[in-house]
């Protein structure tokens, strides 16, 4: 489909997902406003994006899977553009200069789906009575376009318009809503910059249920039916949140919110400020409790500090790994050194054909990346000690808030974090303790065999 003439699309730069994104712009804010019908599962829409050329540019390629483009402008004028497969190839009447801004408005429609992944169906998703959007890694661009990789972040508004018995969960502050006639509108702002594939809709037939006392507000929306086995297993959840909260830094959001489906899902998912559960996790025996955790570890690792390559996956999954054993410690007794002996066991007489660092697409959802990302973690603990390891946790946290980030920086961070640290007595090299901690992580993350621990912590 064309507006316009046939375009070579651009090399990209992730191996991981080579079919998404274009490193020659970056999206600063997306502005989204979208009508839904339920019944029949059409989405339309108008999108604009505000962009910043990192480049002199000639044409531009944004992600768009499965619906129609109707109409392309840029910074006001007609563009031409191309439409094959998932990318949209478009032709400013003016090149951009490095370093300008302008705007992209995409007129678009259809019949929005999942794309078939060789790690399952992501995108959007139809449920019995609504839908929800599950992007990770790749899947944001089948219900908006959108410059779908992670190294650039940006803020966003929603207007959301759907039927009205019908309850609109987004990313973001509700900040409007509208009924008129059968349908309702919803305008939702995310002021914070976010990952294309953390943002998220829910719609469905909710209740809206807080968690009280909390720190951080917590808010559950799920089907009334379910209210009291899923209010049983998010119990400790306020706690689970301070207890973070001290050991990570503070909570990187306003708010937090648990949207329950009403259909069972395959794993929970997380969102921007949000996680996502099917009621077959949360059946009222809090039998899956770590997974609680691992999702509200994420608003830390990944939704926060989120992966500059999808190569870096382990700064996501490690870190929210390592945060279930935290939590397994302080609410059940079970010492995290046991939990890291168990699975060092586990991962010991598996293949060890994995680098950590850069585990490859078929590997980055490996339960081996998870595993040996926490392993990893904890042998630094170990060789750091409790108050300097946290220490460093949160200084890292702090340090790239809100931002995008690499295994070589948290590599450097650790080192330079490391030399910094007083001796004891005045006893102490800060340099060789410097690189002894780089050439642990080292072996960890780039070699294949499984390091064995210096001694438990």
């Amino acid at each position: 489909m064309t507006g316009g003439l046939v375009q070579q699309v651009p090399a990209l730069t992730d191996a991981y997902t080579p079919d998404r994104g274009d490193p020659a712009y970056e999206v600063t804010h997306y502005d989204l406003d979208l009508d839904y019908k339920v019944s029949t599962n059409r989405l339309a829409g108008r999108a604009v994006l505000e962009i910043t050329a990192l480049e002199d540019v000639r044409r531009l390629v944004v992600d768009l899977v499965g619906l129609r483009v109707l109409k392309v402008s840029v910074g006001g004028r007609a563009a031409k553009w191309v439409h094959r497969g998932p990318r949209v190839v478009i032709t400013p009447s003016v090149p951009l200069a490095r370093g300008e801004r302008t705007q992209v408005a995409i007129t678009y429609a259809g019949t929005p789906g999942p794309v078939a992944t060789r790690w399952g169906d992501v995108g959007w998703e139809e449920l019995t009575e609504g839908a929800l959007v599950a992007a990770q890694p790749n899947g944001a661009a089948t219900w908006f376009p959108c410059n779908d990789h992670p190294r650039t972040k940006a803020t966003y508004r929603l207007a959301f318009e759907c039927d009205s018995p019908y309850d609109v969960v987004a990313t973001g502050a509700l900040v409007a809503a509208r009924a008129r006639g059968s349908r309702t509108r919803r305008v939702f702002e995310q002021d914070v910059p976010m990952a294309t594939y953390l943002a998220t809709v829910h719609v469905g037939h909710y209740v809206r249920r807080a968690l009280a006392p909390a720190d951080v507000p917590i808010a559950v929306v799920l089907p009334a039916t379910r209210e009291r086995e899923v209010m049983h297993d998010l119990e400790r959840l306020p706690a689970m949140t301070s207890l973070y909260e001290a050991l990570f830094g503070p909570y990187p959001f306003e708010d937090y919110t648990v949207v329950v489906t009403a259909d069972d899902l395959e794993i929970p998912l997380e969102a921007h400020a949000m996680a996502t559960f099917g009621p077959n996790w949360l059946d009222g025996r809090r039998r899956h409790e770590r997974l609680v955790a691992h999702e509200l570890a994420h608003q830390w690792f990944g939704n926060s500090l989120t992966p500059s390559t999808w190569a870096d996956i382990w700064l996501n999954e490690g870190f929210a790994c390592y945060a279930e054993w935290l939590w397994a410690e302080h609410a059940d007794g079970v010492p995290v050194r046991v939990n890291a002996a168990t699975h060092w066991s586990r991962l010991s007489r598996l293949a060890q054909d994995v680098v950590l660092a850069d585990p490859g697409p078929d590997h980055m959802f490996d339960d081996r990346v998870y595993k040996r990302g926490a392993l990893t973690l904890h042998a630094l603990r170990v060789e750091l000690g409790d108050v300097a390891f946290f220490d460093l946790l949160r200084d890292w946290v702090a340090a790239h808030r809100h931002g995008s980030v690499t295994t070589d920086e948290f590599v450097s961070h650790v080192e330079t974090f490391v030399r910094e640290i007083p001796p004891v007595d005045g006893d102490g090299d800060g340099d060789a303790a410097g690189r002894r901690a780089r050439d642990l992580l080292e072996r960890w993350l780039w070699a294949t065999p499984l390091p064995r621990f210096a001694q438990p912590a």
